[in-house]
């Protein structure tokens, strides 16, 4: 198969899908998902996109009507069945269900998405421009629901900058990126924010921090501010589809390339890990 849909056992090619009129997903965006990439069959940390999935849709109190064994097995037997071995990107999501619009929860068993396309993986030697916005989200960051209308907002404002991404601030605290987590290196310090309910706690952020510690460089998971960011040593993107890339300029400004060696130890140990996983060799430069 070229690219592969799921819905609730029926499996076909993405375009020839179709979900019912009254998923919840439709009107209320009343679900969570997550997502990773494969690289000949192996999804990269599969098991920790499960663990944050199961974590997400416990706090929407959605039921899963399989365990994470079932899930883990099903998403590994779907992306075998697609043609392209070398950079997919495996997509669920699981909906409320479907019922007449109401919002009560309805007792009814929820609904499972999948969706494997092509996708290649960001080059982490590309450095992000990017642009800061004020963060209107709402107040259950932490959870990685279906409700991404700000984000996408965000994502546009940066396209139309000529920018790769947007970072978010609430009152001059830096929380995240549209779709990705973003850290500071300052005075050898990894800074990277606290996993409380303003951020999404990134799969991509939970390795790098391990890889700091494991170089001995100290972790500090305390808020910075936005005037920090623009006067950081480094200033580092993380997310599935971009594993460790550095920033170049926030706002038209330059930042970031005073402490190279640091942030070049952090993004080596980032990549081996990912190549040992999935058995491939990512660029090593532009």
């Amino acid at each position: 198969m070229k690219t592969l849909g799921y819905y609730n056992g029926t499996i076909g090619e993405i375009e020839d899908m179709s979900v019912p009129m009254s998923d919840r997903a439709c009107y209320f965006g009343d679900g969570v998902y997550d997502a990773s990439y494969s690289v000949n069959d192996v999804i990269f940390a599969l098991d920790d996109h499960i663990d944050r999935f199961f974590n997400s849709a416990g706090l929407l109190e959605i039921k899963l009507t399989l365990t994470k064994p079932e899930l883990k097995a099903l998403l590994q037997a779907l992306v075998k069945k697609v043609d392209k071995k070398d950079g997919v990107i495996v997509y669920w999501q699981v909906s409320r269900g479907t019922a007449p619009r109401n919002h009560v929860f309805p007792d009814v068993p929820s609904n499972l998405w999948v969706m494997i396309r092509e996708m290649a993986l960001r080059n982490n030697f590309a450095p992000f421009k990017v642009i800061t916005l004020e963060d209107t989200r709402f107040l259950h960051c932490n959870i990685k629901t279906l409700n991404l209308i700000p984000s996408v907002l965000a994502n546009e404002k940066a396209k139309r900058a000529g920018c790769d991404e947007a970072i978010f601030h609430r009152s001059g605290r830096v929380t995240e990126c549209a779709h990705s987590n973003v850290h500071i290196i300052q005075n050898g310090i990894l800074r990277t924010c606290p996993t409380d309910n303003l951020i999404l706690p990134g799969i991509a952020r939970e390795h790098l921090a391990k890889y700091a510690f494991d170089l001995n460089i100290p972790v500090d998971m305390s808020p910075f501010t936005l005037q920090e960011l623009f006067t950081a040593d480094e200033v580092i993107i993380t997310s599935s589809g971009a594993l460790c890339v550095p920033v170049s300029h926030i706002d038209g400004k330059p930042v970031g390339g005073k402490a190279p060696h640091v942030f070049n130890n952090l993004r080596l140990a980032v990549i081996e890990e990912f190549e040992a996983a999935t058995g491939t060799k990512l660029p090593r430069g532009i």
